[in-house]
């Protein structure tokens, strides 16, 4: 099978994660998707499940057991894509100029998907030639809450999780754009809200209330020296940098002719392996209390990721490395500043390595692209690396 018309189909089905914005209509969420995924996998005649997330929102998960195989080996890739406000090429219309496709999700991830459903695909109609079972999750939601996938990595520990992975797999394959590379090491993100409250009076005397606005700017210009700090609070992973912290939003009031009572913030507090996600979040909260002499709330995150590690994946990745050089020539272990579902699995006790065709700087873009060239030798490697 070859995968570049199989990419051609899941561009031209939208899957656009609303990222939080109450937004309906055909475009969006992963339904269309899903059923198309749910034809490919009967199609070939494979055992496969839906596991619902969320309704309209489903994993999909196709397996193929090799009598006798000492490892189970999971490839997944997300469904979703983020929204296409800004772009510059019609997101839903697969185009190829060159070696290049363009559209949303080309890069990430509807490209890395099609790598691994063309070697699934072929490896479905020639099972001898494997040696492990081989499980294919498509996973929902990656591109906000990640609750596919914290879902799915509670199969083999708790009741009523997918029936087709109730026993811990030995190893998984998560598909970013890695441009061939393996990447063993990755930050997470911890995203919460900063709430500061006030008082509300009519704007012509403002002495009489207090401005929830102004306390927030004090918490912000406090959080910009704390952001400033964090590298020497937290020394830099080799492979994937420091920490980081960022204000990405900040809304407040009601009316200009009225002092605010309410403002919050949004923060991305980015974190490396050997931090606590949740830690991070008592740390910050620690320090404003030295910066301010009012009180502020932060509300519980919304999204807690984790960051990859690279103390127990070394073992895969070599093995991969080795399929990788022999196809296309020596790549290496790499890390990076973004996160995946490779550490979702992590902690869930399974080795994960994150590999796919593309580079990130194009993920996400308005011209979003993906090289042709890498989208086969991607399905080339993992195809090799599962007959191995």
């Amino acid at each position: 099978m070859d995968p570049l018309p199989l990419l051609q189909d899941l561009i031209r089905i939208p899957s656009v994660n609303p990222m939080g914005r109450d937004l309906t209509g055909p475009e969006y969420y992963e339904t269309r998707l899903t059923e198309f995924l749910v034809s490919f996998f009967r199609s070939l005649a494979v055992t496969f499940e839906t596991q619902e997330i969320a309704p309209g929102r489903h994993n999909v998960v196709a397996r193929i057991d090799h009598p006798g195989a000492r490892e189970t080996i999971v490839l997944d890739a997300h469904q979703d894509t983020v929204p296409v406000d800004g772009m510059t090429i019609p997101p839903f219309e697969p185009r190829i100029e060159g070696d290049r496709i363009s559209g949303r999700g080309s890069c990430d991830v509807k490209g890395g998907l099609a790598a691994m459903l063309a070697a699934f695909a072929r490896l479905a109609k020639a099972p001898e030639r494997l040696q492990a079972n081989v499980v294919m999750s498509c996973t929902v939601d990656e591109e906000f809450t990640a609750t596919g996938v914290n879902r799915l990595a509670k199969s083999w520990s708790e009741a009523g999780g997918c029936q087709l992975l109730r026993d811990r797999p030995t190893l998984a394959i998560i598909a970013e754009p890695t441009d061939l590379d393996v990447v063993v090491a990755h930050r997470g993100a911890t995203r919460w809200k900063v709430v500061t409250r006030g008082r509300a009076c009519h704007s012509s005397e403002p002495t009489l209330g207090v401005s929830a606005i102004y306390r927030m700017a004090k918490v912000v210009s406090a959080l910009e020296e704390f952001a400033a700090a964090l590298p020497t609070l937290h020394p830099a992973h080799p492979l994937c940098g420091g920490s980081t912290l960022s204000v990405g939003r900040i809304q407040g009031g009601q009316s200009v002719n009225i002092v605010p009572d309410y403002c919050e913030i949004e923060i991305d507090r980015r974190v490396i392996p050997g931090e606590d996600p949740l830690g991070v979040m008592d740390e910050l909260r620690d320090y404003l209390r030295t910066k301010v002499d009012f009180d502020f709330e932060m509300l519980p995150p919304w999204i807690v990721g984790l960051p990859l590690g690279d103390d127990e994946n070394g073992d895969l990745a070599d093995r991969l490395l080795k399929v990788i050089a022999a196809q296309v020539g020596p790549r290496k272990k790499v890390g990076v500043p973004y996160g995946t579902h490779a550490s979702r699995f992590a902690a869930a006790g399974v080795p994960s390595v994150v590999f796919g065709p593309g580079s990130i700087r194009q993920a996400h873009t308005k011209d979003e692209w993906l090289p042709i060239t890498e989208l086969r030798q991607a399905t080339d490697i993992l195809e090799a690396f599962l007959t191995q």
